[in-house]
């Protein structure tokens, strides 16, 4: 076994090692049968250009300024794509950490001795381990019978103590968009920060032809975490933190004498510039029509699975704002993977990998089964 020999005086010879790694990688399941992830096949520009920069580190940005330089292009242009030129920014290893700095800041500036959020049932796990991890009460706004925040419920939980608002563009279970502009009235009305989680919907709803108001062109909206690993197409990790108003991130500096910069506001450390990289070479490679056309293929192929699904009369739990399709639960062939929610739903994500070959493969099977069963 590879494993006993890994701290052998002599090393693993590179064919054997690479024997053994390959056949691990060939144990992972192909993404030709995975339906239930919101991370895709990076695109090939994506690889090229993550394996360009394989080694730049914008923790250590001073040593890297053409890395410093792709990060704020690609800052720039979240910044015009979510209608706020002035906005500020920065690279985060996808959703988890943004929502977490996001939380950092609202804590520094409510100074409260009791601090909490008001997050929708729906809400990312992430929020849960922030909170743990800084001492935030969590309040959970319920969701109305479309699965979207519930904003009077939502607005009764604020008080005093309310640091912040969290509302989701492309929920993770079910594909919903919160509604961003009455949070941001009651964001307003309370004085408190609304950030919207955006890590999925985030690189869908600004190319979609029937897209809903989320982003900074909502008064009140504070900040946005969008994932171009997700709908980007993007090598993992690769997260972006939109902030209306940079000043935010000088709450979080902490010195670094030893590094080419002094201070740094950055949750980790060393910050890979290859991932960063990917996210840009993708978005400039496709450009806005690029990006529309891959939108609209992905809802066009989640409307073609629902109203196939429903052929066969497995209904459809919500018609989604977002390419995420969930129905009743029903049993899957192998050896496509799906998941869950948590009441028990089918959830499949339509991925640019999951196109309308995949799709309708998928429904050949769904039928197959359906035949046997009436049978």
């Amino acid at each position: 076994m590879v494993h006993e020999k890994i701290m052998n005086s002599d090393g693993i010879p590179s064919d054997s090692l690479f024997c053994f790694l390959e056949g691990k990688r060939r144990e992972d399941i192909s993404w030709d049968h995975i339906l239930s992830s919101m991370c895709t096949v990076p695109h090939p520009v994506a690889v090229r250009a993550h394996n360009l920069f394989m080694d730049s580190n914008l923790g250590d940005p001073g040593l890297f300024p053409g890395t410093v330089e792709i990060e704020e292009h690609l800052i720039r242009y979240f910044a015009d794509l979510y209608h706020a030129p002035d906005a500020g920014g920065c690279s985060t290893s996808g959703g988890t950490e943004s929502n977490i700095q996001v939380l950092r800041f609202c804590k520094v500036q409510k100074n409260s001795d009791n601090p909490n959020i008001v997050v929708p049932a729906s809400a990312h796990f992430s929020f849960e381990k922030a909170c743990r991890m800084m001492d935030i009460e969590m309040r959970v706004a319920p969701l109305d019978d479309q699965f979207r925040m519930d904003v009077q419920a939502a607005g009764e939980l604020v008080d005093a103590d309310t640091c912040c608002i969290i509302g989701i563009a492309g929920t993770t279970e079910y594909g919903m968009v919160d509604p961003i502009p009455a949070l941001g009235k009651i964001a307003q009305e309370e004085e408190v920060h609304l950030h919207v989680d955006a890590a999925f919907g985030g690189l869908v709803l600004p190319f979609d032809k029937n897209r809903q108001l989320f982003d900074f062109l909502v008064p009140g909206v504070g900040s946005i975490s969008v994932d171009p690993h997700k709908m980007g197409m993007s090598t993992i990790p690769a997260g972006i933190l939109m902030v209306r108003d940079p000043a935010c991130f000088c709450d979080l500096l902490v010195e670094t004498p030893y590094l080419t910069v002094k201070q740094a506001y950055s949750l980790t450390g060393t910050r890979p510039g290859a991932s960063v990289a990917g996210a840009y070479a993708v978005l400039a490679h496709f450009g806005r029509s690029g990006m529309e056309a891959l939108v609209s293929g992905c809802m066009d192929n989640t409307r073609r699975l629902i109203e196939g699904m429903e052929t066969f009369g497995i209904c459809r739990r919500v018609t989604p704002d977002v390419n995420v399709a969930t129905f009743e639960r029903t049993t899957i062939p192998k050896p496509w993977v799906v998941s869950y929610t948590r009441a028990g739903d089918l959830r499949i994500v339509c991925m640019p990998h999951v196109h309308r070959d995949v799709v309708e493969h998928f429904l050949s099977d769904i039928g197959e089964q359906y035949a046997e069963k009436t049978d």
